[in-house]
């Protein structure tokens, strides 16, 4: 399993500063091959500057979830810091 990329990143508008929410698909790499799941994610400030990523995913993947979820959390944690998602 590898996620391949997170593209069609939408930033939903949310009055909470601290809290951004953002739709996408992305792109994973499974044994059967690579396929598109749209995908819902929200990056949350702590109160002492830390990060919070949460991960859902909008259609049905026919393999473990958290190991998924985990990548995922890598691979939006690393767009974030990069600047690569919209703001």
């Amino acid at each position: 399993m590898k996620i391949i990329a997170i593209k069609n990143i939408a930033r939903k508008d949310v009055p909470i500063y601290y809290r951004m929410l953002y739709t996408g698909v992305a792109e994973i790499k499974l044994f059967s091959g690579t396929a598109d799941y749209r995908i819902d994610f929200s990056i949350e400030t702590t109160p002492l500057g830390g990060k919070e990523i949460s991960v859902s995913l909008g259609d049905d993947i026919d393999y473990p979830l958290l190991p998924i979820l985990r990548e995922l959390k890598k691979a939006i944690d690393a767009m974030h810091s990069d600047g690569e998602l919209p703001s």
